[in-house]
């Protein structure tokens, strides 16, 4: 048992729980009708063991610098409860599984897109990226703004310009969540020489830049509604949300406790969750 919740652990469950969450929206969104059930869960086994295998190959690649860090040491390779070698195949076996299940029983569009959000994820940003510019949140975090778009084309088999701004509105949210957090952790980033914005500009910049983003999250997310994609109701909890974010953010700006970046952070992930219910209740309330 203490086995099988050491591999668990290693796909960061909580991390694909919101992208399957993001995924299942962008295939709700997609039709007016809802597919097969057996077809959407189809879909989002194939989407999550591609993700969970990005995720297990992004902790053996970061398996050391998660050993000096306080958020990241209780994971499965720096206490020692996985080999490397075996942690390597298990994320290299469930991947494969993956892309072959969206392969035979999705479409080959949404396979190539779930391989390339793999690639992006766990070689480009981890390897990469984010030990080489302060930048590897927005640059990598395309990577995993990606769930939505795979959720709609794995029911559509097209890449919709709906379902591309479902995939902005992840990507401008990304930069805020996760440099709200980086303030927190600040001293381990510097410790491990990961240029995290608040390491390499300071911290009074990155809240800058987290208002700016909020700034910018808060215009992109009403585009739905101008383009039509929903309606009222999602407007109303879209203007609703991004105003307390933004609340959170000027906070933060604000402020001289690292405990408010902390709040930032957390609000962030309700935001990201509760947006895209909006969407889902918009889409069905006004359906019907």
């Amino acid at each position: 048992m203490t086995l099988l919740k050491s591999y668990y652990s290693l796909c960061k469950p909580n991390v694909v729980y919101m992208m399957l969450i993001c995924a299942f929206v962008g295939m709700l969104l997609a039709e007016e009708t809802v597919s097969s059930l057996s077809y959407l869960f189809i879909s989002l086994l194939g989407i999550a063991l591609c993700a969970a295998s990005a995720a297990a190959i992004n902790q053996v690649i970061d398996r050391n610098t998660d050993a000096s860090m306080t958020r990241t040491d209780q994971r499965p390779l720096p206490k020692g409860e996985l080999s490397v070698m075996h942690a390597s195949i298990f994320a290299l076996v469930i991947g494969i599984i993956g892309a072959l299940i969206l392969f035979f029983y999705v479409n080959t569009l949404t396979m190539f897109l779930t391989i390339g959000s793999l690639i992006g994820y766990a070689f480009i940003y981890t390897v990469y990226l984010k030990r080489a510019t302060p930048q590897n949140i927005v640059i990598g975090g395309l990577a995993g703004a990606a769930p939505p778009l795979l959720g709609w084309s794995s029911v559509t088999n097209t890449i919709d310009p709906y379902a591309l701004l479902l995939v902005l509105i992840i990507f401008v949210w990304t930069p805020p969540h996760f440099w709200a957090l980086a303030i927190y952790r600040k001293d381990e980033y510097a410790k491990e020489s990961i240029p995290m914005m608040p390491v390499t500009h300071g911290v009074s910049f990155t809240k800058l830049q987290i208002v700016l983003y909020t700034i910018i999250l808060f215009i992109v997310s009403v585009l739905p509604y101008i383009v039509l994609m929903s309606g009222v109701i999602y407007l109303i909890a879209a203007l609703i949300l991004s105003s307390v974010f933004l609340y959170y953010s000027l906070k933060l700006f604000y402020s001289n406790n690292d405990e408010d970046a902390m709040r930032t952070f957390q609000f962030s992930i309700y935001y990201i969750f509760l947006i895209f219910l909006a969407l889902l209740a918009d889409h069905y309330i006004i359906t019907d």
